[in-house]
């Protein structure tokens, strides 16, 4: 699966959803759209999740508060 934006997987994610609520949706496909979706959502977590770490380490290295560090 090439690189996309965030956006561009959300997208792909609605279209699945879109497919899995389909009635007419045969097993095969609905495993499959589920399977791809997984993917998807992962690739989202995985962005969110470097852009956190961006942000964090901006924060801390501005001298704000690095909250990632309180939580613990």
């Amino acid at each position: 699966m090439e690189n996309k934006s965030f956006e561009e997987y959300l997208q792909l994610l609605e279209q699945i959803v879109k497919t899995l609520e389909n009635k007419d949706t045969t097993l095969e496909q609905a495993v499959d759209g589920y399977t791809k979706g997984l993917e998807i959502s992962k690739k989202c977590y995985d962005i969110l999740n470097s852009k956190e770490q961006l942000i964090v380490q901006k924060m801390t290295e501005n001298g704000l508060v690095d909250f990632q560090k309180e939580e613990e």
